[in-house]
């Protein structure tokens, strides 16, 4: 299941990635020990948030990276010495398969899933790289309606560090036409001591860059998902233009 990459030559300023793409887990991990009903679950993955990622790829003509395994059988956008990389447990379920799980064998999945995956990241950046082509990083999440019995109003949120460059003007132009609810660091930040894949691609390239969450009932079906990419995408390239600060 090695990482797909769509458009790696596309001429578009951003350069898309999603972490949490899918929910496939290996056969030979006889799905960690758990039942369908879980992994369809936003524990697995992260939902919807694939087909925004490859929507907004088409509509922006720029590459996109997308994860091809469960976030369960190993967490890309954690560090390797992160206690949830593999995790035990998530949202109140067990995860039967990776419990007391061995030195080899987390070092196996890291080699397997972890590194092609950002090493394909890396490709499509050092080529653009090379040929002088500027980019902006952009991860593409999603989160759910409510978590431990807390709702989240934000129908989409920008997540930041210290450089709020990008996401400034990104969050005014998305609130300017007041239709939607846009969560400014809410429910998550962009935190390096946690996420991996901004701070590793991204921020030690010192490159623009965005953290995006979509609510994953709002981006659950096809239509949705290429609707909220259409509405960010126009954002983005407002943005770029210099027309929406």
């Amino acid at each position: 299941m090695p990482p797909r990459i769509i458009r790696p030559q596309g001429s578009g300023r951003f350069v898309l990635f999603c972490d949490h793409a899918s929910n496939c887990i290996p056969a030979e991990l006889d799905d960690l020990g758990l039942p369908a009903s879980e992994l369809a679950r936003h524990i697995a993955w992260d939902i919807g948030a694939a087909g925004v990622t490859e929507a907004l790829s088409e509509i922006v003509d720029s590459p996109a990276i997308l994860c091809n395994i469960s976030r369960l059988v190993i967490d890309c956008n954690r560090h390797l010495d992160a206690a949830d990389l593999i995790p035990e447990a998530s949202d109140g379920t067990v995860i039967p398969g990776n419990l007391r799980l061995g030195k080899d064998a987390r070092a196996a999945r890291i080699e397997r899933w972890f590194q092609p995956y950002h090493d394909a990241i890396e490709s499509v950046l050092r080529e653009r790289e090379s040929k002088g082509v500027p980019s902006i990083a952009v991860s593409i999440h999603s989160m759910t309606a409510c978590l431990a019995g807390e709702p989240r109003p934000w129908q989409i949120a920008i997540s930041s560090h210290l450089d709020r460059s990008l996401a400034d003007p990104v969050l005014s132009a998305l609130r300017r036409p007041g239709d939607i609810a846009v969560g400014d660091n809410q429910p998550y930040d962009l935190d390096p001591d946690i996420d991996f894949s901004i701070p590793f691609h991204a921020l030690r390239r010192n490159l623009s860059h965005l953290q995006v969450e979509f609510r994953q009932d709002e981006i659950s079906e096809p239509a949705a998902q290429h609707r909220w990419a259409l509405r960010f995408a126009r954002t983005l390239t407002q943005i770029e233009s210099g027309s929406g600060g």
